[in-house]
């Protein structure tokens, strides 16, 4: 299958599409945000491949969460998520909020038709699950990997940083992802991540680290780059993130390593002290400015002139967030480039078979909205090659500018 291009009620063919991306990543102000399907290349889950998992390790855990109304009765069988479009596919995050809720308001009326002992276990198993899909490669927590084992993470990166000319902000990644991939492909090959947290010793949450930046001093004139750093911002938490007494630290991955290792094989029960799981039941502490301060750092881009952001591997299944793009519609600059693998085609019936969110942008029908898709076409890794190469863009731009003064000398003999 080719892929399907629309912007706004234009389809567009492969050749348009990268000469669109071309002209988006030269824009003042660029970003993408990873979605689960994104750490499929390195290593990780979608949410459907986790929860087909967990109902085939724990299906009497899943099956309690049914009985218990948590979830749908068709979600705890197996068959059904081997169709192409699994619209029902319950969101983990939003199960857990309402696991923890239950927790709380189970201890506090203490029901005798349910178990709160056996609530906790099962929602530790499924913190486990989250967990084990985000670990991605074990051995890199104790030696970051080679540029090569996360190839299509260092090539987003080296494309969109290779974009930026001299003066234009650093481009961001918003990820909805715990693992840490953008962290080890950036550090792989040397570029510079601002994850918010700064610090030798002890690396504490401060967000006006994000109002910072790098730039090379030697870099006069026509410099052949513009930043060698990237804004990451982890909207829904991280495997390395620890409170303690308050206070979020960021850990070094070897140093986290230990406690995860013992939560992957079954030793301890997950410790939410190490990891930050974006629920309303946490809101209130104060995980509420950290995952507040991420984002309203996202909505501020949005907000930016002359700005676009690319979402891959995002399945439009945080409403948050879908909120969040909606609203930012009204910025009259701000373009959005959604490669979405289960957009087939453009006819009445494909397009009923979509997420009523992704139905309701298609429907209006604004150039400043491009989906891609075509199945596997529109995965993380192809889209990544969809973007142009710097050193080619770079090549053309310069054969351009050759030509223009070579028809200005004429001009000039004539």
């Amino acid at each position: 299958m080719t892929i399907v291009c629309l912007r706004g009620d234009t389809a567009l063919d492969e050749q348009d599409l990268r000469a669109h991306l071309a002209a988006m990543l030269r824009l003042e102000n660029t970003a993408v945000l990873l979605g689960a399907g994104a750490s499929v290349a390195a290593g990780g889950m979608t949410i459907m491949q986790l929860w087909k998992d967990f109902i085939r390790d724990h299906a009497d855990t899943a099956l309690r969460f049914s009985n218990d109304g948590f979830i749908a009765q068709e979600d705890t069988v197996l068959a059904n998520f081997e169709r192409d479009n699994p619209r029902g596919l319950p969101n983990i995050e939003i199960l857990l909020d309402q696991l923890e809720m239950a927790q709380l308001d189970w201890h506090r009326r203490k029901p005798a038709s349910r178990n709160l002992k056996t609530l906790k276990s099962d929602i530790a198993l499924l913190l486990k699950c989250v967990v084990k899909a985000a670990i991605l490669d074990e051995q890199a927590w104790a030696k970051p990997p080679a540029f090569d084992r996360l190839p299509y993470h260092v090539k987003l990166l080296q494309r969109l940083i290779g974009a930026r000319q001299p003066g234009q902000a650093s481009p961001w990644v918003f990820t909805t992802n715990y693992d840490l991939a953008v962290e080890w492909a950036a550090e792989s090959v040397g570029i510079h991540t601002h994850t918010g947290f700064v610090g030798i010793h002890n690396r504490t949450f401060s967000p006006q680290s994000f109002d910072l930046g790098y730039r090379n001093i030697n870099a006069k004139g026509e410099a052949r780059f513009g930043c060698n750093d990237v804004y990451l911002a982890k909207l829904h938490g991280s495997l390395t993130w620890q409170c303690t007494d308050g206070e979020y630290r960021e850990l070094a991955a070897p140093e986290a390593w230990p406690k995860l290792k013992n939560i992957v094989d079954g030793v301890e029960a997950v410790d939410e002290s190490l990891m930050v799981f974006p629920r309303a039941a946490k809101y209130l502490q104060t995980v509420g400015f950290l995952s507040g301060e991420l984002f309203r750092r996202f909505s501020d881009f949005l907000a930016r002139p002359q700005s676009c952001i690319i979402l891959t591997g995002y399945s439009f299944g945080d409403d948050h967030i879908n909120r969040l793009l909606r609203s930012a519609l009204l910025n009259p600059t701000l373009q959005v480039i959604a490669f979405l693998p289960e957009f087939i085609g453009t006819d009445p019936a494909q397009i009923e078979a979509l997420k009523p969110e992704v139905k309701r942008l298609i429907a209006l029908k604004s150039p400043r909205l491009t989906f891609v898709g075509g199945g596997a076409n529109a995965y993380f890794n192809h889209m990544v090659d969809f973007l142009p190469d710097p050193m080619l863009y770079d090549l053309k731009e310069q054969e351009f500018r050759d030509r223009i003064k070579a028809i200005s000398g004429d001009e000039n003999a004539e």
